[in-house]
């Protein structure tokens, strides 16, 4: 069988959670024929999705590595990647969407466009990814899929329109209305597997025919042919209303809405079919790469499997057999036997397995080509590194990776538990790029950090699962920072007479705080008052200051620091005498500037039963809350509302038993702001108590 790339489809299932993107994923691998039996998200049959492969994520009945699996619709090739929708594991949503053309947007018909939606929106804008979005839970009570398609156009900013209407809604949902085909299709038989298609209900033609009209007067904006039709009052024909919603849905400005119910087997199949006529083969997306060898000037990659190769490992896992590698190819063609860079490391890897994934089993293959997503076996690299042929020096662009905003002290039971604690903390930081370990050299204690409370315990769950490694683990420590508020100036000289040469240096200037970005050094010297040679060395020592505030030990950000005079030596000074006297013009200065801490502002979205909404409130106001807005969707109140990261530990046990289980939040960081004075005053006693136990 000949490759043919225009039938090849890389999508993700992206969306809130508990939106049923697992169990979509799953339907779509039971239609597709990848498995032969339905299972159970949450795992009460004892077996679990396929897509969630680890034992955490059965019991949780939450995805927490994104999944990849490969299937075939009607001579299409679809390669899958089902993402988690927890917070704390977005750089697993980033690193999925980094690599595909095209996804799909799942939503509840009850709960909407929630918080975590508009988190997955926004990266898809990030990588320009066309979408087509699902309503899934048509067969819940309060399932409104018009609702829905308001939300997507009013909250995320869509130009959403309705592809079909259900027939039947909550209890009585039994199938849905195809408005270019205009007829009715249900899915009969235990698995949803026979589609009946007939003619519409009568009672839904009259909506039907309004709902088509309104689809064609959107999806004229995008085909002059369409127009032209339109206004000769000609006939639409399906093939070019098709024609021209995908090219808005190709162009992110049309979001095609479809809906059923994944769960009870309806709707799956005209979904993979509205995937393979409706988003986008490799070729139709331009992708580029940074020429190395011309300042990194892009260069638009062909999908073409006669250039040389061009690939991307987004994804790192350790499996059985070594360290496997997900690449997606770009250009050319990935085979074994051949050699390709690795352009990070300029080191020369031999390509030994290839395998495509389905979950955690995997197939041998001889060659992935372009526009394929395929896995190789026993490279050493890291996420987020570019393999090319030996004959090209390009690179693709890297993902955006957000910052750790909580620390975690870990401390192993016995000598064998930190053998196997540092071989998971080796894998685990080298497989997320968002979890960081190090060792504090003061306290000589393991520090894990993360982007949540969930992420932090899923990791030590994992380590005592699969690594038999017992730990032990200390309070949640928040990221706090440290910034000034005011201009302070310095003027510091640095002397030491020792024999022979001494060192000499004066840093003269001021300090003052910094509206974006974290430090900025900006040299104002005139008439070679400090040599030019020693300026980089002002800048280092300054920069050396900002790891660690001088009054409570934070990192400092926030300053701009601005040196305008000084002084030097012909015999005294040096490199060395200059750094020195830029740490102590920095702590001369930063002592006047009004020093303050800064701390991590989360933004946390609750969804609870409405009459349980003023304890809810009650709960966030006691935790330093400010509440920005709230507002109900159906028998659902949603509250959001900024709060501070230290408040939130512990919240999830406060939340189930003041709404006896009913409530959910998910928090994201949102910003750094001050520190009240009161908090302030308890954040400097802890400092105190660990400063003194260091001591001891």
């Amino acid at each position: 069988m000949k490759y043919d790339i225009q039938k090849v489809r890389n999508i993700g299932i992206s969306a809130h959670i508990d939106s049923g993107k697992t169990t979509l994923s799953e339907r779509i691998l039971y239609f597709t024929k990848r498995i032969h039996a339905i299972h159970d998200v949450k795992g009460k049959d004892g077996v679990g999705a396929t897509m969630d492969s680890m034992e955490l994520e059965r019991e949780r009945g939450i995805t927490i590595a994104s999944a990849a699996t490969f299937c075939e619709w009607k001579g299409h090739d679809i390669n899958l990647i089902d993402t988690p929708g927890h917070v704390d594991f977005t750089i697993e949503v980033e690193r999925s969407l980094r690599v595909l053309d095209g996804a799909i947007l799942v939503l509840c018909s009850v709960g909407g466009v929630q918080s975590q939606s508009i988190t997955v929106d926004q990266q898809m804008k990030r990588y320009n990814v066309p979408c087509i979005a699902f309503v899934n839970k048509c067969d819940r009570t309060g399932a409104s899929p018009d609702r829905v398609i308001s939300q997507l156009r009013e909250k995320l900013g869509h130009n959403a329109w309705a592809m079909q209407i259900p027939v039947g809604l909550e209890n009585d949902h039994i199938g849905v209305v195809d408005l270019i085909t205009m007829k009715a299709f249900y899915f009969d038989g235990d698995s949803g597997d026979d589609i009946r298609e007939e003619e519409i209900p009568a009672d839904l033609l009259e909506k039907a025919k309004e709902k088509r009209d309104e689809l064609i007067d959107a999806a004229s904006l995008f085909s002059d042919e369409l127009t032209e039709v339109i206004l000769e009052e000609g006939e639409v024909t399906n093939k070019m209303l098709m024609e021209a919603i995908r090219q808005g849905t190709l162009l992110r400005q049309m979001t095609p809405v479809f809906m059923g119910s994944a769960y009870k087997n309806k709707g799956v199949q005209l979904l993979l079919d509205a995937v393979t006529t409706l988003l986008p083969a490799p070729p139709d997306v331009s992708n580029e790469a940074l020429d190395l060898d011309n300042a990194e000037e892009p260069i638009v990659l062909a999908s073409e499997t006669e250039k040389p190769v061009v690939a991307l490992a987004f994804k790192l896992e350790d499996g059985a057999y070594g360290q496997l590698t997900y690449l997606r190819v770009y250009q050319g063609i990935l085979e074994k036997g051949s050699t390709v860079i690795n352009v990070r490391t300029g080191k020369k890897i031999k390509v030994g397995r290839l395998v495509r994934m389905h979950a955690d089993q995997m197939e041998e293959i001889d060659k992935v080509p372009a526009g394929m997503i395929g896995a190789i076996f026993g490279v050493d690299c890291a996420s987020g590194d570019t393999f090319a042929d030996p004959s090209l020096n390009v690179s693709l662009t890297s993902m955006f990776v957000p910052k750790p905003v909580i620390s975690l002290s870990i401390i192993p039971k016995d000598n064998k538990a930190q053998i196997n604690m540092s071989k998971a903390l080796n894998r685990f930081t080298k497989e997320d790029p968002t979890f960081n370990t190090f060792v504090d050299e003061e306290t000589n204690e393991t520090i894990i950090e993360g982007m949540g409370e969930l992420h932090l315990e899923v990791y030590v769950e994992r380590m005592k699962r699969e690594y038999k490694a017992e730990v032990e683990t200390g309070k949640p420590r928040v990221a706090y920072r440290e910034t000034i508020l005011q201009k302070a100036e310095f003027n510091y000289t640095h002397r030491k007479q020792t024999g022979g040469a001494g060192q000499y240096g004066r840093v003269a200037g001021y300090l003052e705080p910094l509206e974006e970005g974290e430090f900025e050094f900006v040299n104002n010297v005139t008439g070679g008052a400090i040599p030019t040679n020693f300026i980089p060395a002002c800048e280092k020592g300054f920069k050396a200051c900002m790891d660690k505030g001088p009054s409570l030990e934070f990192p400092v950000t926030g300053v701009r620091v601005v040196i305008n005079d000084g002084a030097s030596h012909a015999v005294d000074s040096s490199e060395m005498a200059f750094q020195a006297a830029a740490r102590g013009a920095f702590l001369e200065g930063y002592a006047k500037a009004k020093p303050t801490v800064l701390e991590p502002i989360m933004k946390v979205v609750v969804e609870t039963p409405s009459e349980f909404q003023g304890n809810v409130m009650g709960t966030i106001n006691q935790r330093r809350g400010m509440i920005v807005g709230s507002s109900d969707e159906g028998p659902m109140s949603i509250i959001e509302a900024q709060v501070p990261l230290a408040e939130m530990f512990g919240y999830s046990t406060v939340l189930r038993s003041g709404t006896q289980g009913k409530a959910q939040f998910t928090m994201e960081f949102a910003t750094y702001r001050q520190v009240p004075v009161s908090v302030m005053d308890d954040i400097r006693k802890e400092v105190e108590e660990l400063k003194k136990k260091r001591g001891k």
